[in-house]
């Protein structure tokens, strides 16, 4: 069996609206988010949920979309000076004609003072247009000036069907996911990784990965995925959205939506 070099929970990222499963609160037909991104009229806005719930999958949906370039920081390795990169290439109208971009920050609860001063003018001015993504509570881990002039959107685990959903869909696509390969999961299986990835779609799709890999073909060419061999394969959710911080997800939630 052929290994492609991208793990499968990478290369089954949505590119569009139409593959994109989950969170229709935010981004169903004729929620704001959806309406956004399809006129292409971005403003700044602020993900927030627990992993694996799609933040990083709506970057990239709006990076394929934009006519805006469109920039990705990782706020642990960034510094102010890839921020002034960004700016200068966004003001520079020979690479940049449309004379603004799309800036997506990665954890970006992890930016510091000096970094958030940094990007705050251009944000404000309407030169960088931000996307932030974080499992924190951005009330308390972002700037108060940045959260004034960005949109927060609160992305939910995704639930059990969600989650089938996106698996099935990765095990019939051939040409992305494992669709070229014959693969016998049955029901309980799917369940079984549903239930176990607490909502979150890149647990399940690295056990599925990984369980197609360390299965041996059987005799009939296929390779059979029991429940047992999900149980050995997916790891334990990392318990990073503990009960503390679905009580602050909560209260935020109830917040934004009175």
């Amino acid at each position: 069996m052929s290994v492609q070099k991208e793990p499968l929970a990478y290369r089954m990222c949505p590119r569009n609206l139409d593959e994109f499963v989950g969170q229709e609160h935010i981004i169903g037909p004729n929620k704001l988010l959806n309406r956004m991104i399809k006129a292409d009229r971005i403003s700044s806005i602020i993900l927030y949920g627990p992993p694996g719930t799609g933040k990083t999958s709506i970057a990239r949906i709006i990076a394929n979309t934009t006519k805006a370039s469109f920039y990705k920081l990782n706020a642990v390795t960034a510094g102010v000076k890839d921020i002034k990169q960004v700016v200068g290439d966004t003001k520079n109208t020979f690479l940049n004609p449309h004379g603004k971009s799309v800036l997506f920050v990665d954890e970006i609860h992890r930016f510091n003072k000096a970094q958030q001063d940094a990007l705050l003018p251009h944000v404000e001015d309407g030169t960088v247009v931000l996307i932030g993504a974080t499992t924190e509570n951005p009330f308390f881990e972002v700037n108060k000036a940045l959260i004034s002039r960005s949109t927060v959107f609160m992305l939910e685990p995704l639930n059990n069907e969600h989650v089938k959903k996106i698996v099935n869909m990765a095990v019939s696509d051939k040409e992305r996911g494992l669709g070229n390969l014959k693969i016998n999961i049955n029901d309980d299986s799917v369940n079984l990784l549903a239930d176990m990835s607490g909502g979150d779609a890149r647990i399940a799709l690295n056990a599925l990965e990984l369980a197609v890999l360390t299965t041996d073909m059987s005799e009939e060419g296929m390779y059979v995925i029991t429940p047992e061999v999900i149980m050995d394969c997916i790891q334990k959710r990392s318990i990073k959205f503990d009960k503390s911080s679905e009580q602050h997800y909560d209260n935020i939630s109830a917040f934004i939506k009175s």
